[in-house]
């Protein structure tokens, strides 16, 4: 019987799609504060863009090494 993954656990897959979806909601909201003179919100933003693509990357190298 196989031990059910940890909540932690993701696959790289899954990795790619959550930091896609966090990187174009990062866009989004950098977009939102420069429309809005919010520079926090455009900050958040950009930061959260990065959080996103780091995502992405480790999710692609999961699947490279068969995770």
């Amino acid at each position: 019987m196989r031990n059910p993954r940890s909540i932690d656990e993701r696959s790289g897959a899954r990795d790619e799609i959550e930091g896609t979806a966090k990187k174009l909601a990062g866009k989004v909201k950098e977009e939102l504060g420069k429309a809005l003179g919010n520079p926090g919100l455009e900050s958040h933003g950009d930061g959260e863009q990065l959080e996103g693509a780091d995502q992405r990357e480790f999710g692609a190298l999961k699947k490279a090494i068969g995770e």
